[in-house]
């Protein structure tokens, strides 16, 4: 794998991001309990993660994460596609979040993310 991004993102709903802080991690939601790691995404991985897990939801936060504050916890596992997506296992860092900002998902899976995101 070529070097890692310096941001991976971490969708969360309105209720999961109310916990979010309280005691300095993110636990994630609750696919990621079940799965046992956090799931997240790269800028290029994102839309379709939206369009095929959040569509129709409009109380949603994007979290960027800085992956050089993730250390050995963070791992590339392939998932959808064979494709390698990052995964953190263990508690999510809020140190490691650079900026967070709502978002909301279209019915259709459409969204509107911000420009740069890399």
């Amino acid at each position: 794998m070529k070097s890692p991004p310096s941001l991976i993102y971490k969708i969360l709903d309105h209720a999961s991001r109310t916990t979010v802080g309280t005691n300095g991690h993110c636990h994630g939601m609750p696919i990621d309990h079940t799965d046992g790691y956090i799931h997240l995404s790269t800028a290029d991985q994102l839309a379709q993660t939206l369009a095929l897990h959040f569509a129709g939801q409009n109380d949603l936060v994007l979290l960027a994460v800085r992956t050089a504050d993730l250390g050995e916890n963070l791992k590339w596992e392939p998932s959808r596609g064979g494709a390698l997506f990052p995964h953190y296992h263990g508690p999510l860092p809020i140190s490691a979040v650079a900026w967070e900002l709502p978002l909301a998902v279209a019915a259709d899976g459409a969204c509107q993310l911000p420009q740069g995101l890399k």
